[in-house]
């Protein structure tokens, strides 16, 4: 959309209207974001879920799962169920591809989302599709993933013991 003031009240006010409903809109949306957003950090570039430094960006059951991954790996002595980039669904991938190709679409329900991504892990092989359910909780105005799901390989992070 573009703008233009042209002479006249009428015109300058509702341009000062315009812009400032922007002003809100954009506000409104850099204190919460859209859930997709919490989900794409995960691709751009893929980024290993589990790591303690990703915490803050999880709810329980998904943060519960990974202090107990954390557990178990604490020792040495055991590896934890957790031994795959769960956005992908894999453990190789080409994330130019993937970079390429992610679609995400989200579904917001109050203060709960479903956002699914789309997206192929290797040029020119279709069998590298995926397709992974991300739910979130929006606690304190941000977006925070409470679990992970892939239907085509039937799993789901919360189920994981």
């Amino acid at each position: 959309m573009v703008l233009t003031a042209s002479a006249g009240p009428e015109n300058s006010m509702r341009l000062l209207a315009l812009s400032a409903s922007f002003a809100i809109l954009m506000s409104a949306s850099a204190f919460a974001g859209p859930a997709s957003d919490a989900v794409e950090y995960f691709y751009l570039p893929p980024t290993f879920e589990p790591d303690p430094g990703n915490r803050d960006r999880f709810t329980d059951p998904a943060k519960g799962i990974f202090e107990q991954n954390d557990k178990l790996n604490d020792g040495g002595e055991q590896i934890g169920c957790i031994d795959f980039v769960l956005a992908i669904d894999a453990q190789d991938l080409d994330e130019a591809e993937i970079a390429r190709t992610l679609e995400l679409t989200e579904n917001v329900s109050g203060d709960t989302a479903d956002v699914v991504a789309k997206f192929r892990l290797f040029p020119g092989q279709d069998e590298s599709r995926r397709e992974i359910h991300w739910s979130l909780r929006n606690i304190d105005g941000k977006w925070l993933i409470a679990d992970i799901a892939s239907p085509a390989n039937n799993w789901r992070l919360s189920d994981f013991d």
